[in-house]
């Protein structure tokens, strides 16, 4: 049996193919696939902790965790708080392991591209490069007293 180690959501996942998993809530829409990070593919008495195989995974949906319910409290002061959430989950199903990566095939083809001249950036200019004049000081002027309340 083939599995790998993924890495979602800064959590490592152990998987094989046809697996599905809860994990936290993945930016992909329902009912479509992505490739995961891979740490490691193993199985087989083989081992490879630098895979250039890439895994496949479909969003089966969006679901909500089981509610988690905090409280605190103090005795002899009356201080309670109480809070809770619940983890916006998806569930996702491994479709395949093994598969090359795709990041290996653009790289061979990229040199094959025609190299596009630098473009050119115009000289700098004597008046954008002079400094400008230091800012004039603030000054307060005060408010002209008057006699009314004095009557």
């Amino acid at each position: 049996m083939a599995y790998a180690i993924i890495s979602l959501g800064g959590k490592q996942y152990r998987v094989q193919e046809g697996q599905r998993l809860l994990v936290d809530r993945v930016g992909h829409a329902e009912g479509k696939t992505f490739h995961p990070d891979v740490l490691f593919v193993g199985g087989d008495g083989k081992a490879d902790f630098a895979p250039k195989t890439q895994v496949t995974a479909k969003v089966l949906g969006e679901t909500l965790g089981e509610k988690i319910r905090i409280g605190k409290y103090k005795k002899r002061t009356g201080y309670r708080r109480h809070t809770g959430h619940r983890a916006k989950l998806s569930q996702i199903e491994i479709t395949s392991i093994g598969a090359k990566s795709a990041a290996a095939k653009p790289a061979a083809e990229k040199p094959a591209a025609e190299k596009k001249p630098a473009a050119r950036k115009p000289a700098a200019t004597a008046t954008a490069e002079q400094p400008k004049a230091p800012a004039k000081p603030r000054t307060r002027t005060a408010k002209p007293k008057t006699d009314e309340g004095a009557e």
